[in-house]
């Protein structure tokens, strides 16, 4: 009976790596959806609209960018992580929807984890440290003692409770030994005011928005929160060359739902890789403030273990919580 047992089910694992086999070799025969779980024209969005046309074109197939905003990049998660394990219903995920939200939320109606299954880290975004131009630091070490100095008495600005923004602020102050009051707004682009003014005291923003008031004179950045110098501002000394192992930065991965059947991945990996490669697309990145990054699904959720648990760490030392 323990032998029948066995080969029918020898037989039925058979059949099911024939038909991933099948399915795979034809793959794809229809539009691919690839589900961003951000508001349209934000740089989530740019970002897969920029990757998905070149990816469409190494699969042979259209790539649509399906819109599914909402708490915090949840709903389009669950979507994604709920639909067939096809291969026609992609996520493109971010430090938002896998390494900060089930800390911050661990009622998420799905696991980053047993949920996904990691394609391809493609993108990251560092930030810089911006402080008024009325600042008397000129250095990222000057400013950590100016804040020594003054304790309970300076200020940061994030874009709101919870974000990466305030997680990237508060990291900071943790390997600096520093306090500083949290002022949280509703987006970066509503402190820039305060913090031209002199009303805040620091910023840590987005390359696209930050350097544009740098260069024109409006503001001083410190530093950039990528463990390197960045190429897309080589000006800027990384903040980890005072605070070593410091790094911040906003990841993009590609997952599919679970059980995606392993040549489907590779492809989609390639296609990937492959895209990010192609010099056009590398340049609309650098507009957008994305270093593009080219990795094996291994190395994708090996990366995404290691930022989830830094951020757990914070959020649970600094018992922060969401909006």
């Amino acid at each position: 009976m323990k032998r029948i047992r066995f080969l029918q089910g020898a037989a039925i694992a058979l059949c099911i790596a024939a038909s991933s086999a099948s399915l795979a070799q034809g793959y794809p025969a229809k539009p691919i959806r690839l589900v961003v779980p951000f508001p349209a024209a934000g740089a989530t969005d740019l970002f897969a609209r920029t990757l998905s046309q070149k990816m469409g074109e190494k699969l042979g197939a259209t790539i649509v960018i399906d819109n599914k905003p909402g708490a915090g990049g949840a709903i389009g998660s669950d979507i994604a992580a709920k639909a067939p394990a096809d291969g026609y219903t992609l996520l493109l995920a971010t430090t938002s929807t896998h390494s900060i939200g089930p800390a911050i939320n661990p009622k998420l109606p799905y696991d980053t984890v047993r949920d996904f299954t990691p394609i391809a880290h493609v993108g990251d975004a560092p930030s810089i440290m911006l402080v008024p131009n009325s600042s008397p630091a000129k250095t990222v070490r000057e400013w950590i003692d100016y804040a020594k100095k003054n304790p309970g008495k300076l200020n940061y600005a994030s874009s709101g409770n919870g974000t990466i923004v305030q997680l990237t602020a508060e990291l900071f102050k943790s390997q600096a030994g520093v306090f500083v009051t949290h002022i949280p707004y509703k987006g970066t682009a509503l402190a820039i005011p305060d913090l031209i003014s002199g009303k805040v005291d620091v910023l840590f923003d987005s390359l696209p928005t930050g350097m544009p008031h740098v260069r024109d004179g409006r503001l001083r950045a410190l530093g950039v929160t990528s463990l390197k110098r960045s190429p897309l501002a080589p000006e800027l000394p990384a903040i980890a060359d005072v605070l070593p192992g410091f790094e911040s930065n906003t990841w993009f991965g590609l997952y599919g739902p679970k059980g995606l059947p392993a040549e489907m991945v590779a492809r989609i990996n390639t296609a990937a890789n492959q895209s990010l490669a192609d010099p056009e697309v590398r340049d609309k990145l650098s507009r957008l403030g994305i270093e593009p990054t080219t990795s094996t699904p291994a190395e994708l959720a090996g990366m995404v273990a290691q930022d989830a648990a830094k951020w757990k760490k914070i959020i649970t030392e600094r018992r922060i919580v969401g909006d």
